[in-house]
């Protein structure tokens, strides 16, 4: 083999190998999985997820004090529903007293310019059981804050 044949032979094997290192990079940077959601959902998702993990990560059946501390988060009509429900129930997940370990907010619809309806996955899993249930869930905008309002179990 020439010369010329070794240089140009070099020539590929370096370009092909920064080539690969080039790309190898950029797939990694700021290429990530894309948000399907509509804008609204996407507004509306942070405060739903907000709302479930205070719920989860608190006393979850229904009382004077544990409702209170959900006010932020929630209409003023649901919070009437909430503090109909029977006492020591969780209105807000299974409506009942059998309370679940652990939520996922799952896929959004918008339902008009200012409310969204996400489908909530609940589990609950020990030694015996592994379940899961979905709960439907609407939030609306109030006065420029997204509020959940309805729960449909």
């Amino acid at each position: 083999m020439n010369r010329s044949g070794r240089r140009s032979g070099y020539f590929v094997k370096v370009f092909s190998t920064a080539l690969a290192a080039l790309l190898a990079a950029a797939s990694f940077s700021g290429c990530g999985v894309p948000n399907l959601d509509p804008p609204l959902c996407s507004e509306a998702r942070t405060p739903v997820r907000e709302f479930y993990s205070f719920h989860f990560g608190n006393e979850m059946v229904v009382s004077p004090d544990a409702l209170a501390l959900r006010r932020e988060f929630i209409t003023d009509g649901l919070f009437e529903r909430a503090a109909a429900a029977e006492p020591g129930t969780d209105p807000f997940t299974s409506g009942s007293a059998d309370l679940p370990k652990a939520f996922r907010v799952g896929e959004c619809r918008v339902l008009g310019p200012e409310r969204t309806g996400f489908d909530v996955l609940l589990f609950w899993k020990d030694d015996v059981r592994s379940e899961q249930r979905t709960i439907n869930i609407e939030a609306v905008r109030v006065n420029g804050r997204w509020l959940v309002d309805k729960i449909v179990q």
